[in-house]
């Protein structure tokens, strides 16, 4: 793969206790993903192997304010996350109740997520980001290749990856550096993921791929 930190760079979605921690909101139908796949652990490599070779890392964040709660419609997900306050904070410039809580970041990523070169991105509302200026942030630092991760797999990382792709990125998603929930009536959300991904990305990657492209790069 042909990635250097000029124009390459890492998107991780959602990277919160909502959905990627055992105490989170949505464990119950995330966990078992999670833990197949070795998320966390995956999503940490990337995180140190970007950093020790100075490829730019991009955070997508999702929150949900008290004014979200007034929406008059809803889709399946959306209304299952509001209902739970699944990612809730007070307020966009309130960050009272936010350490330790759904919303937060894992505690394990803050080191890196912190790092005064990761830019983190205005959160986007539904799955893309289309309600969010991560594509700006990409457009103004010259990126135009992404190495996708973070979660849900089918649902904000794949709706991140339609959305990139209209704009003309070619975008890598990271197989085991996602996770997706399983719902005994919808199925299971990884799964219908990998097989979009097939389709639509420009590759499909495993995090030892990124890792030892990233370490050639120093």
């Amino acid at each position: 793969m042909d990635w250097n930190r000029s124009d390459t760079a890492v998107v991780f979605i959602d990277p919160q206790n909502d959905v990627l921690s055992p105490t989170g909101i949505n464990w119950a139908a995330t966990g078992a993903s999670v833990t197949e796949n070795n998320t966390v652990a995956h999503m940490l490599a990337i995180f140190q192997a970007a950093q020790a070779a100075s490829f730019g890392m991009f955070i997508s964040p999702h929150y949900f304010y008290p004014t979200d709660h007034r929406w008059l419609f809803n889709g399946s997900l959306e209304a299952d996350e509001l209902r739970t306050g699944t990612f809730d904070r007070p307020g966009p410039l309130n960050l009272d109740g936010l350490p330790g809580s759904g919303a937060d970041w894992l505690e394990e990523f803050k080191p890196y997520i912190n790092d005064p070169a990761t830019v983190v991105v205005s959160p986007h509302k539904v799955f893309g980001s289309q309600t969010n200026d991560l594509v700006l942030q990409l457009r103004k630092r010259r990126i135009n290749k992404v190495l996708l991760g973070g979660m849900l797999a089918n649902m904000c990382v794949e709706s991140h990856l339609r959305d990139l792709l209209e704009q003309g990125f070619e975008v890598y998603v990271i197989r085991d550096a996602v996770a997706g929930p399983r719902h005994p009536e919808w199925g299971d959300g990884y799964q219908a993921a990998l097989i979009n991904y097939a389709f639509l990305a420009h590759g499909v990657v495993w995090t030892d791929d990124v890792v030892a492209a990233m370490r050639a790069a120093i």
